[in-house]
């Protein structure tokens, strides 16, 4: 009980650092160049499974353990979480989806500097999994 407390309370302090440094919001326009672009890092085992591993820790207490919205703390969120394996997700473009993780939005923190590129775009990678 005291690592959910822990964790929550560390996510929490990130989403509101995330807000003070100027997460994007819903409005925040994703860059033209980013628009349709197709991830150009070649899913592998190895990079799948990083992926899955740095979604564990950083995103499935809010979007779920299988992606489907139903994370630890979704339901204190103001936002709903979607299901990935919803169409208007699945439908973003890979350059979309690489932007929101980067940049964050509405109360989701950005990966920012953090994430290397290529782990971003493995993660790109790893939301296609839970397409249906």
């Amino acid at each position: 009980m005291k690592v959910v407390a822990i964790v929550t309370a560390v996510f929490l302090a990130g989403a509101v650092a995330s807000s003070v440094l100027g997460a994007q919001d819903a409005a925040s326009p994703v860059p033209p160049e980013l628009m349709g672009k197709t991830n150009p890092v070649k899913p592998t085992p190895d990079g799948l499974a990083h992926a899955k591993k740095v979604y564990g820790y950083d995103c499935a207490i809010c979007h779920g353990a299988s992606g489907d919205g139903k994370g630890e703390i979704a339901s204190s969120l103001k936002t709903p979480m979607k299901d990935f394996a919803d169409p208007s997700v699945q439908s973003k473009s890979d350059g979309e989806l690489f932007y929101i993780i980067q940049k964050g939005k509405g109360e989701m923190p950005p990966e920012g500097e953090r994430g290397k590129p290529e782990d971003i775009w493995n993660l790109v990678s790893y939301l296609r999994t839970f397409k249906k």
